[in-house]
Parts: C-alpha cells; structure tokens; sequence
C-alpha cells in the first residue's frame, strides 16, 4: 500500500500520513495548544477588511514555517516537521496551498494584487509534481514530487481535479488560456480513470487512484471531476465535457446518495469492487455536488439542479449543526477537517451567488471566527487542531475560508 495514504477511509482526513490530527478538534485544550497560547482577540469579525487580515497574517506564517527555502518552491508537509515525514509535502496539501494563493489575489484592489508573484511561484511548485503519463498512458501530477524533486508516486483522481480546478478559477480571474489547457489535461486523464468493466458492481464511476492496492470509487474522484467537466464546458462549449459531467454525477447520485429519511440527499464516502458503500459522510462531499447542481443550472437553465442544490445544500447544514455524538460541546461541521470545510463553503458560496441566500456566508464567517479565537496560535500564528504539530494542508485552508470571506460578493461565482 501507498505509504502516503492511510489504510481507513475514516481515519484518511489528510488522505496522506493522517498523525495526530485525526479527528482531534476536540475540547480546547485538550490536545491543542494551551490557552495561554491561543489568540483570544474579541470577536466576532464582521468586515470585509478584519478578513483580509487574517487572511494575511495566516498565510504569512503558512510561508514562514512551512515553505522550504532550497529552490524548490515545495513545502513541508507538518510544522513542526515529524521524524517520518517526506523532505516535501504530497500533492494534495500543496495543491490547497496553490489554491489558497489563488484566493489571495481575489482580495480587494492592491492588495489582492501583492500576490500575482506568490501565485506564480505556486505554479512553478506544481508542476513539480508533474509526471508525463500514469497507469493509463496519459500525464497529470503524481502524489509526491517527481524527479529531481522526489521519486514520484502514485496518481489520484481527486487530487487532479483540484488542481484542474484551480486552473479553471484561475483563468476565471486572470484570464490565463494556459491555464485552460492544463485544466482539459487533467479533465482527460480523470475520464480515463472511468470504471467500463461491466462485471462490477456498480459498473461506471472514476476510481480514486491508480494505485493497485485500492479500486474504490468515490464521491470525491467523481462530482469534482463533474464540476471539471461543467467549467469547462463553460468555457469551451465543448458537448463531450457536458456529457461527461452528466455522466459522473448520475453515477454518484445513484450509488452514493443517502436515500434513508434521516439523511436524504447527503453523500457517503466511497462504494468499492465487494459493493460495499463506506458510509461516512464528509463536507467536502457534501459541498461539491452542491457545486455541480449549481453549474448544471448554469449551463442549462433547468431550474430542477438549483432545487436540488438548494435540498443538499439544506441538508448539509441540518446535519452539520448538530451536536458531534462523540465530542460534546461541538458540533459535526467543528468535528469536519478544515480542509473539507473549507471546500463545503466555497461550494455553498457559488450557490448563493446565484440564489443570494446569505446563510452561508454568515456559517462561514461564524465558523471561521471560531477557528481565530480558539485554533490561532499567538506566538506563532499557526492554527492548531491537535497533536503535536500543523499539518500544512490545514493551514492552507484556513487561509482560503479567511480570503474568500473578503472577497467581494459578485466574485463568488468564480468559485469551485
């Protein structure tokens, strides 16, 4: 088995090495840092600019601890670094680093601009991860940087669609056709990771990876690489990316939506080769076929996908603002990594720009205030979520909630 990912799709939260920061938001102080050391700045922040700052400060210790000054433009992979780490960070984490610079350069006038540098060093890191043909003979990005940054690794779905969706959004907002060009790439290498054997149960549906050790098939290798195929469709008008899109979002729909009553139109993780369903129910899956439903409304004009996002949409936040059954005191969405949150949000944000139903943002801003008053860490401005130290990927993704949140409203249909 790859030694990048964990062995269980419940304890895979960083879907690499998971360590100490599990499932481990619990009570504050239990494992996090002490009070003391935790920034207890009043709250709550309510303005366009308080986001900005933070965005800024937590970023500016995102560069400052884990950014690795050899040339590379890598990162680590935890700060403090632990003893079994790679020397750089897998593809995953690095690819919400990208995509919180990204959001970075959407921040208002000037400032949003002081990032355009970053962003392109951001690329040039990418593409260290860049490998010219996986198992099914076409290029994309291995999970761990290729030579002579590392000996590579493994290909995996979902971690190419974020990045071929972060092309999309960059090019959304600065108009960058290169961009296009790598996000149908990718586009091409996840239509080659579609199930055609009809034995299977379940047949259809993108794999997870390319690694022999799993064959699952997932919510999160499909609907992004639906929402792929529906940006690009936007862009391109190509029929084939519509078609595929549709395609791997019936899939989903039929093998992975709850059905049951309590939890109807949510998501499960991930169906494999025995027709098993793993039943955990993630944000960032719940968030991403909110996206898919709102493009397909958008590319459309059939106004049953703005029902259903708005139904998944509601759901998400009915289960999510219940009381976590294992950690009293905090609620399932405080429980969520951040990661995931961060990619339920944005999602939910690119549905009110359509519909303008203000209780995402104002979730979101409640969520990430949270995060400011009981994760940030004074001396360090590192945000800890328990063991002994960050993983970089959480990190990123507090930068992206904050960011997002300055962002002005018209731009949150830029979102993926």
């Amino acid at each position: 088995m790859s030694t990048h990912r964990a062995t269980s799709p419940t304890t895979r939260l960083s879907r690499r090495t998971v360590g100490g920061a599990a499932l481990a938001l619990g009570a504050l102080g239990a494992t996090g840092p002490t009070a003391s050391a935790v920034s207890s700045r009043p709250g709550p922040a309510t303005g366009r600019g308080r986001w900005a700052e933070r965005a800024e400060d937590a970023y500016a210790a995102l560069q400052r601890h884990f950014a690795v000054r050899d040339g590379s433009r890598l990162y680590l992979e935890h700060w403090p670094a632990a003893p079994e780490d790679p020397t750089y960070s897998y593809e995953w984490p690095f690819s919400q680093a990208h995509g919180a610079t990204l959001d970075l350069t959407g921040l208002p006038g000037a400032t949003g601009r002081r990032y355009l540098d970053d962003l392109a060093e951001r690329r040039t890191g990418q593409r260290r991860y860049y490998s010219a043909a996986g198992s099914t003979g076409l290029p994309g990005y291995a999970s761990a940087p290729t030579a002579p940054w590392g000996s590579g690794g493994d290909f995996f779905y979902d971690d190419n669609e974020w990045v071929g969706l972060i092309d999309v959004q960059r090019h959304l907002m600065h108009r960058d056709p290169a961009a296009v060009r790598d996000a149908r790439m990718i586009f091409e290498l996840v239509v080659s990771g579609w199930d055609d054997d009809p034995s299977h149960p379940a047949p259809g549906g993108v794999f997870w990876t390319q690694a022999d050790w799993s064959q699952d098939r997932n919510t999160v290798s499909n609907m992004p690489g639906a929402q792929l195929g529906l940006r690009l469709f936007q862009l391109t008008r190509e029929r084939r990316c519509l078609d595929w899109a549709r395609r791997m979002y019936a899939w989903t729909n039929q093998h992975l939506q709850i059905r049951e009553r309590a939890q109807a139109g949510l998501y499960h993780d991930h169906l494999d080769l025995a027709g098993t369903v793993e039943k955990t129910v993630w944000s960032y899956n719940q968030g991403v076929p909110v996206g898919v439903n709102t493009l397909l409304h958008r590319v459309t004009g059939e106004r049953r996908y703005l029902r259903e996002a708005c139904r998944v949409a509601d759901a998400a936040r009915r289960f999510y603002a219940q009381p976590d059954p294992e950690q009293p005191g905090l609620t399932r969405l405080d429980t969520q990594p951040v990661f995931f949150n961060s990619i339920y949000f944005k999602n939910l944000l690119l549905l009110a720009s359509v519909t303008g139903d203000r209780r995402a943002a104002d979730d979101m801003a409640a969520y990430a205030d949270r995060l400011w008053r009981t994760r940030r860490d004074r001396e360090t401005g590192v945000f800890r979520f328990g063991g002994d130290s960050t993983q970089m990927i959480e990190q990123a993704a507090v930068v992206q909630l904050f960011a997002v949140l300055a962002w002005s409203r018209k731009d949150w249909s830029l979102l993926y």
